[in-house]
Order: C-alpha cells, then structure tokens, then sequence
C-alpha cells in the first residue's frame, strides 16, 4: 500500500510523487519495489498509474496517513496477513529492501510489523511491513479514542500500542527509507539513483 496524498507544504504543494528520480515518478519507483505483491494498492491523487494497481482515496481528502491507511485495508483480499505502509516519496526504495522488511518480521520473537530506522535511532514507520490483523485492530482502538474519526491521527499514535520491530539498512545502496520532503532531497535522491 503506497500512501500518496499528502500535502507537500515544504514543496510549494507540488504533487511531489509525481516527480521523476531517475527518469520516473517517485510513486512509480515506490509501486515497483512492491511489484510482486497482490494487490498494489495507491492511496491518493492517481493519474496515470501503472497498470494493476488499485486506487482509492482517503476522506476526507488530505486527512493524512492513518486515514490513507484506512482507505487502503479496505481494498485489501480477504484474509491478506501482511501488508507494507509505505510513502509515495521514497524513490530508492528497492524489492530487496522490502524483503529484508519481511525477513525480519519473520525473525525471533513475536511482532506486529517492523520497519527501517534511521542513523539517529528514528523509526521510519512509512517504510514498514505489517501484519494486517493487529493493524487493524490498532485503527480500531484509536478511531474509538478519537470519537471515530481518523483524520489528521498520527502514525505515531496508531503504531503506539504495537509490537514494532526496527531494521537498519544493512543493503548495498543509499537508504531505502530516505523521503524526499524538499528540492534538496529530491536532488541528492536523483543523484543516489544514477
């Protein structure tokens, strides 16, 4: 599931997923690390989206991730046990990186998802897989606290009550979890992709 929707302020409001990294579009990039799994799903604006992909919005509009995430498992097969939350702005994301994810979620212990952390110890929790029933069981636990809304919920909040799992990037290659949220970024990503 790639979430797609947000409002890109730092980049003038630009739909930034849609801007090119190494000749494609950030989304496009981020739906190809994922290309093996059924269904790929996009949360947010879809215009020429690749084919096979289901697209959906959140609501309201722009609500935000945990919303994104909500509209997102509802397009979901029955009985899908794992699924990856991932930003539309992670342009080197690789299969490889998204494989490493569900390794580790296989790993000793018991967890409700795992995802990369930064350097400086931060989870990158858009940047994650996650077992479905627990997640969703989390959505409903915050919606409850909130009066049934979900719109403009923090990811933090949603994952707060979660086993969580965190991976370093141990991979060849830039770090699959690096966001593009200004011009800067998406410069030095566009140079980490040649």
């Amino acid at each position: 599931m790639v979430l797609a929707g947000g409002a890109a302020r730092r980049m003038g409001g630009v739909d930034k997923t849609t801007l090119p990294v190494g000749g494609r579009p950030m989304r496009d990039r981020v739906l190809a690390a994922v290309a093996d799994a059924e269904p790929r799903i996009l949360v947010g604006p879809a215009d020429a989206v690749p084919p096979g992909v289901r697209v959906t919005r959140e609501e309201p509009p722009g609500g935000g991730p945990v919303a994104a995430a909500v509209a997102g498992l509802a397009l979901l097969d029955p009985g899908t046990p794992l699924v990856a939350l991932l930003a539309a702005d992670l342009p080197l994301l690789t299969r490889e990186a998204v494989d490493a994810l569900r390794r580790a979620l296989d790993g000793p212990g018991e967890a409700d998802g795992v995802c990369y952390v930064d350097g400086d110890g931060r989870r990158q929790s858009l940047c994650g897989v996650w077992r479905v029933a627990p997640l969703r069981a989390a959505l409903d636990r915050l919606a409850a606290a909130r009066g049934g809304t979900l719109s403009g919920a923090s990811v933090r909040a949603l994952l707060g009550g979660l086993t969580v799992r965190t991976l370093a990037w141990a991979g060849q290659g830039p770090p699959p979890w690096f966001d593009c949220d200004t011009d800067q970024d998406v410069r030095r990503a566009e140079e980490w992709a040649r």
